[in-house]
């Protein structure tokens, strides 16, 4: 029951995040935008920082599940690229962009409460996406600097847009990066 509770509570979070952002937000700023009490998000989150790594956390899990089942509807690698930037890119997503942004720079600094999102912000994503380039054909080697390319180029897009909202500009940028990171392995004949 306890754990339903902390899901409805969180969904609320979410959708209080969605719509401007609150990571600038007190606890009891955010506990009042989501009709809760402070005291239930300690209870549930341990902290404002529990919390606000616990939505990372899940809308990190939703990128994840969103890329899955892109690739599940197409076999073009390219196609997949440009329709998941478009998703990063879409400015509802900012203010969680910013959000996941502002807890990376706190991991950084080797917080205790970025443990978790230490532990899951590259090795949560890397697996699937090296799958992706086996599957293009690419040995496991090759897939893995492939995969940590892309989560590394991807970011750093998405962080430039965030900061220059340069969308042109970066979405001709994602394609190139696209198309580059999806070629086809080298013929070995």
């Amino acid at each position: 029951m306890a754990g339903d509770a902390r899901e409805a509570l969180l969904d609320r979070c979410l959708a209080f995040l969605k719509e401007g952002g609150f990571s600038q937000l007190s606890l009891r700023e955010i506990a009042s935008g989501t009709g809760t009490s402070h005291r239930m998000l300690i209870y549930h989150f341990g902290s404002r920082e529990g919390l606000l790594a616990e939505v990372v956390r899940r809308i990190e899990a939703e990128q994840r599940a969103a890329l899955t089942a892109l690739v599940m509807e197409t076999d073009d690698p390219v196609e997949v690229s440009r329709q998941f930037w478009q998703r990063l890119a879409d400015p509802e997503l900012a203010p969680a962009e910013r959000l996941f942004f502002e807890i990376y720079a706190q991991a950084l600094f080797g917080r205790s409460w970025t443990e978790p999102f230490r532990a899951s912000v590259i090795a949560a994503w890397a697996g699937p996406v090296e799958e992706m380039f086996i599957q293009l054909g690419h040995g496991p080697d090759e897939a893995r600097r492939r995969a940590r390319l892309g989560l590394a180029a991807t970011r750093g897009l998405l962080l430039d847009l965030l900061i220059t909202g340069d969308r042109d500009v970066l979405d001709a940028a994602a394609d190139l990066f696209a198309r580059l990171i999806t070629a086809p392995p080298p013929s070995t004949a």
